[in-house]
This record gives C-alpha cells, sequence and structure tokens, in this order.
C-alpha cells in the first residue's frame, strides 16, 4: 500500500488527495499559480478559483494545554481560540509554533490540509461549513486546492462541528 500512495503522489496527487480517493469521496481539484507576495494564502485562493472567502477554508493549528489540534474556518474570517479550546474541552488555546504545525502535520505553511497529515490530530471545523453544500481546503501545498462536502470533510477528518470561526 506505501508504494501505492507513494506512485499516486509522484504523479500530481497529496497525501489530501490520496485519503480523498482511498475513502471514495467525490471531490474536486483546483489548481492555481501561487503569488509569493500575496498575503494570504486564504485569500488568494479564494480570488484565483473565482470562489466566495465564506466558502473557502483555512486549515490552522493551534496548541490546547499542549495538544496540537486543528481548526478549519473560513478565510474570511478568524480563529476564536477560546471557542477553539472550548470545543475541544480545553481551557486555553495559542497558535501553534509553525515549524511543529509543519513537522507534525508532514505540510508546509500555506499548505497544511486538514487531510492526509502524517499525524493525525483533533479538529474542529467551524459550523458555518455546514450552511455549503461544499468548501474548499488546501489539498496539500500551496496553489492547490480540494473541493469536498463539509460532512465528507468531517467524517474523514474526525472533526468536531463547532463555532470557532469569526467573522
Amino acid at each position: 500500500m506505501a508504494k501505492k500512495q507513494k506512485k499516486q503522489q509522484q504523479s500530481g496527487g497529496t497525501p489530501a488527495t490520496v485519503a480523498l480517493t482511498a475513502a471514495g469521496v467525490d471531490f474536486t481539484v483546483h489548481a492555481y499559480d501561487h503569488d509569493p507576495a500575496h498575503p494570504s494564502y486564504g485569500e488568494e485562493a479564494a480570488e484565483a478559483m473565482g470562489v466566495s472567502p465564506d466558502r473557502v477554508f483555512k486549515t490552522l493549528v493551534a496548541d490546547v494545554d499542549g495538544t496540537l489540534t486543528v481548526a478549519v474556518v473560513p478565510v474570511s474570517g478568524s480563529l476564536d481560540l477560546k471557542a477553539l479550546a472550548a470545543a475541544v474541552g480545553g481551557k486555553r488555546a495559542t497558535m501553534a509554533d509553525p515549524v511543529l504545525a509543519e513537522r507534525t502535520t508532514g505540510y508546509v505553511r500555506g499548505g497544511i490540509s486538514p487531510l492526509g497529515q502524517r499525524k493525525r490530530l483533533p479538529t474542529v471545523l467551524d459550523d458555518s461549513a455546514e450552511a455549503h453544500e461544499t468548501i474548499c481546503v488546501s489539498a496539500g501545498r500551496r496553489g492547490l486546492e480540494v473541493e469536498v462536502s463539509p460532512k465528507d470533510l468531517a467524517t474523514l477528518t474526525g472533526a468536531v462541528l463547532a463555532p470557532v470561526g469569526r467573522g
């Protein structure tokens, strides 16, 4: 199986798209030319794809009481750290060290996907995702997004749905 996954990655797949394919989930990949000078990865993705920023979600890694935790929130807003801590039964959340987040997930900042991470982390999906038939999240590298139903994303990541985004 490891050889098959490696072969798929070499042919353009990422661990995120490999995970979606293996799960038999419907998804669409959107590629665009990433501009390193753009101030926001998520806003750049929304603009490049012509999709409302409310439907494009960013993947953030936080430290909740010593446990790395993934938050998936709309790029049009920000993460409410107190709400994230509460959603996973914690007391205090801070943004994780970017190097630790990259090492733990196996992805680079700006390309961290909630899917196919090196180590599965507790995940919270902002409940605003339920208002959309599909949402877009990073497919595992800058300039690559995957469009998937919020229900499938929550199922595959084991995510809790909670109001963790702020507009």
